[in-house]
């Protein structure tokens, strides 16, 4: 196994890791239990709420997303880690 294959491998478990944290997050949301002194909610906030905060302002700063009701920011980050960041990290690390 080289260092390059091991370094994708990581990044891949990292990133799958975070977009099932953002998925809890978004179900704890609907489920009204995002503000609980659950150990476990706060952490899952924690750890979302800096990649979520960028998302949600972009779609709050939009002439459409001022006016919704709905917070978009977790599918815009799921769908930027997907076919952004991912791709872009894995073609730097296969070029080293």
């Amino acid at each position: 196994m080289t260092t390059n294959y091991a370094l994708i491998l990581t990044l891949n478990y990292f990133f799958e890791i975070v977009n099932w944290l953002i998925v809890i997050r978004v179900v704890l949301s609907l489920l009204r239990m995002e503000n609980m002194g659950n150990p476990i909610s706060r952490f899952v906030i924690i750890v979302t709420e800096p990649i979520l905060a960028p998302f949600r302002r972009l779609q709050f700063k939009s002439s459409i997303g001022r006016n919704m009701m709905i917070d978009f920011s977790p599918i815009l980050a799921m769908l930027a880690i997907q076919y952004v960041i991912r791709p872009i990290l894995v073609s730097l690390i296969s070029l080293i």
